[in-house]
């Protein structure tokens, strides 16, 4: 008889760093995410790699190969801006044609596909999860929104918001095919994602039982603005007045104590570029009110999604479904850590819009009509010890938490040549690995293949590699005691070392080869050019070898120009002109080419300029 074939469920957090979870030294309470870490099959990874931005990662997840292959070359909130990006192959602003989705190819194999989040891969109705194999789906649009759908009432609605809240605001909702017109009363994002996701599993079909399942939970929190129920932030009030370096010590002190990071690692130094004093104590004492409170909102952020996390899985379990569900928890990319009030251009017209139509009186932050960011300082203590956050091809951006649980049938307990966790349950792992390793791992679990073309089209081949060898050797009890060293050390890697990765988010690049990176870090948060880094010895990124080791940087540099051109990348920064997202000088202006523009209209006729309204779906009531 067959072995029946494993089920997933895949989740991600949005914009959550790396040390934002109990179990990778948070003091934030997490205990379900922490739970799925500690059982004895779990495994953490401290080496996992993603795209530094939303949805380049989430393009990845979904296809297997580079985003600037799949069709997020950029953010699409930056490539409507930016002239340089706009109408280049692999930045059309949704999975494009060149790539298959993993649903669809989940769909087409017998599974049970559903998802309820953030999607962020297109916006019009046939870039659609439904369109990309889904076959239950309900799903946020846009990069992110009001986790309670609030809108102000916009004195102009005809031109607000502007440019850039036009896109971070308004929570559009599809569930399947519909437009959903009105969420219901007491939405938040996150208890409503998995209220659906719960939803959707329950009312399966007999059929649809029989077959075994795949489901996306996507959060978009953390994201901001920060909001959260106010009884969980209540719980963290006072926990952070000391500030971010306090906490970043704090957090730094515990993942080397439970053996995440060397003890001896060298942590980057926090790069602060807003315009205020570098020190805590500096600050004036209602900035420092306010950012504390901005801090306590993001952990009760965290603190309801992990709440989430556990009512899906004890789902799960109360069907007998958990123990061959297949789960993995992930972070999209590393801590925000913008600061929007001190964006050169925009923050001008971005702070007068929120003192305008939002309140963010101390007492107030958090609630659905307040909106803040907790900005650069915060960032770097859920980041450290790497260096900066979001937005740039540091470990900082790309280095992310990552929990997998395979199903406990096809595991026995035991670790081989990993860090034991200190508390005796779950392992940790330092094998470098990256976001395009899941789509072949999923397929290989699920005895399905990866096609060289799908509906009649050629499809980019698979960047990653499956991890299910790795999986196994590292579940296995000593078995393999008699293999050699050189045996076992291979079962402990995923990449083999000549393995080459790059990365590049708005002008910030990276490649790696092994332990060795080069990573280009744009003016002001950076030297504006090449440096070389060994990310065994230095994961912090603190010490440039590009002098003492000419040879490798001129190797490394060779492949950063065979990725940028195999991959279609526009390039660092430097090689294209400046531009500031929300700048309304160099965003598109003709509404009928930026499906981002129209966010604000579908539904509103009464704002909605005639020319364009033949291009928005219709709307069910």
């Amino acid at each position: 008889m067959a072995e029946k074939r494993p089920n997933f469920l895949v989740i991600v957090a949005d914009d959550l760093g790396f040390s934002d979870c109990g179990c990778f030294g948070s003091e934030i309470s997490t205990p379900n995410i922490d739970a799925l870490a500690k059982e004895a099959n779990a495994l953490r990874f401290t080496n996992y790699h993603v795209a530094a931005a939303c949805s380049p990662t989430r393009s990845m997840l979904m296809t297997g190969t580079d985003h600037h292959i799949a069709g997020l070359g950029q953010l699409q909130e930056i490539t409507r801006a930016s002239p340089a990006h706009y109408g280049k192959p692999g930045h059309e602003g949704y999975l494009n044609e060149r790539v298959v989705a993993l649903p669809e190819l989940l769909s087409d194999g017998g599974y049970f596909t559903c998802m309820a989040g953030k999607w962020h891969l297109g916006l019009k109705p046939e870039h659609w999860p439904n369109r990309r194999g889904f076959q239950k789906s309900f799903a946020l649009l846009p990069g992110c929104a009001n986790h309670y759908a609030y809108e102000p009432e916009y004195q102009d609605p005809h031109t607000e918001p502007g440019k850039f809240f036009e896109t971070a605001t308004r929570a559009l909702h599809v569930e399947d095919d519909r437009v959903i017109a009105k969420l219901p009363e007491g939405f938040y994002s996150s208890d409503a994602y998995a209220d659906t996701m719960i939803k959707y599993l329950k009312d399966r079909t007999d059929e649809e039982r029989e077959k075994p399942f795949f489901a996306y939970l996507p959060f978009s929190a953390p994201h901001w603005p920060l909001q959260a129920p106010r009884e969980v932030c209540e719980k963290y009030r006072g926990w952070y007045e000391d500030g971010p370096e306090v906490l970043r010590q704090k957090r730094l002190a515990k993942l080397k104590e439970i053996g995440m990071v060397s003890p001896h690692v060298k942590a980057h130094d926090v790069v602060i570029v807003d315009g205020k004093p570098s020190n805590w104590a500096d600050l004036d004492s209602e900035t420092r009110s306010s950012s504390s409170r901005a801090m306590e909102v993001y952990a009760g952020m965290v603190e309801r999604m992990d709440w989430n996390i556990g009512r899906v899985l004890s789902h799960l379990k109360s069907t007998g479904e958990y123990d061959n569900t297949f789960v993995l928890f992930m972070s999209d990319n590393g801590a925000e850590g913008a600061s929007y009030e001190a964006e050169a251009i925009v923050g001008t017209s971005i702070m007068d819009h929120v003192h305008k139509y939002y309140d963010n009186s101390l007492d107030n932050i958090g609630r659905g009509n307040s909106f803040v960011w907790y900005g650069c300082r915060w960032a770097q203590a859920a980041t450290a010890p790497s260096r900066l956050y979001k937005m740039h091809s540091t470990e900082g951006g790309c280095r992310v938490p990552l929990v997998v649980r395979p199903p406990v049938a096809r595991n026995q307990d035991g670790g081989n040549g990993t860090t034991s966790d200190k508390e005796g349950s779950g392992v940790i792992t330092h094998a470098f690995c990256t976001v395009m390793d899941i789509v072949p791992t999923v397929l290989e679990l699920a005895n399905l293949q990866h096609p060289a073309t799908y509906q009649g089209r050629a499809i980019a081949p698979l960047r990653g590699r499956s991890w299910t060898d790795f999986l196994a050797s590292i579940t296995t009890s000593n078995s393999n005691s008699n293999s050699s060293e050189n045996e076992g050390k291979e079962k402990l890697e995923i990449h083999p070392p000549d393995y080459v990765v790059g990365f590049e988010i708005r002008g910030s690049g990276a490649v790696r080869r092994g332990d060795w990176k080069i990573t280009f870090v744009p003016a002001p948060k950076g030297p504006h050019r090449w440096e070389l880094f060994n990310m065994k010895a230095d994961p912090g990124e603190t010490n440039d070898l590009s002098e003492k080791f000419p040879g490798v940087m001129k190797e490394l540099l060779a492949l950063w120009d065979e990725y940028k051109n195999e991959v279609g990348s526009v390039g660092v920064a430097d090689e294209w002109p400046e531009f500031h997202q929300g700048d309304k000088s160099t965003t598109l202006a003709d509404e009928m080419e930026d499906p981002y523009s129209w966010i604000k209209y579908i539904g509103r006729p009464e704002i909605t300029p005639e020319r364009i309204r033949p291009l928005l779906p219709p709307v069910v009531k």
